[in-house]
């Protein structure tokens, strides 16, 4: 049996061609820019609006051409307006799990069992806000949950948006 008769399991890394942008105007996305994948999140991802089968399947789209087949996407329902059980994207069928991960994190699967984390950043974060949480998301060091996150991210309401309790 030759090299080329052994199956090889898919890579753990995340190959250098991974980090190129998005479309101008579509959801943003960044991923860990070494392939140690040492941190607690692998990536992150900033949609645009809660329609998860408008946003979707740019993320799995660029996602595939760089990782092959995601299989599945593990999301928490209360983060989206509606979760189909799959959609079909590329012409692969991929499966939508409901999970209580947190409306901060999307899972994705590649093959049967090698998952990525993605902080999820919502739809209306501030841009300064959206690019610090994914900045954070990203670092190889990274050991700081998804939620944490977004709460050290959030920039704080100005005194005249916050109400007054003494009324």
């Amino acid at each position: 049996m030759g090299d080329s008769d052994i199956p090889h399991p898919l890579p753990l890394l995340l190959p250098d061609a991974i980090h190129q942008a998005v479309k101008p105007g579509t959801a943003l996305l960044r991923l860990e820019t070494t392939s140690s994948r040492e941190g607690l999140l692998d990536g992150a991802w900033w949609p645009r609006t809660r329609d998860i089968v408008a946003e979707l399947p740019t993320l799995i789209s660029v996602l595939t051409g760089h990782l092959g087949p995601i299989t599945r996407v593990g999301l928490d329902a209360s983060a989206w307006n509606t979760l189909p059980t799959r959609l079909v994207i590329d012409d692969q069928v991929v499966h939508l799990d409901s999970h209580p991960v947190g409306d901060d994190t999307v899972l994705i699967t590649r093959g049967h069992n090698d998952h990525f984390a993605l902080l999820l950043v919502p739809p209306d974060t501030t841009a300064d806000a959206a690019r610090e949480a994914m900045t954070r998301a990203v670092r190889a060091d990274n050991i700081t949950e998804a939620a944490q996150i977004l709460i050290a991210t959030t920039p704080e309401p100005e005194d005249g948006d916050a109400a007054n309790p003494a009324e």
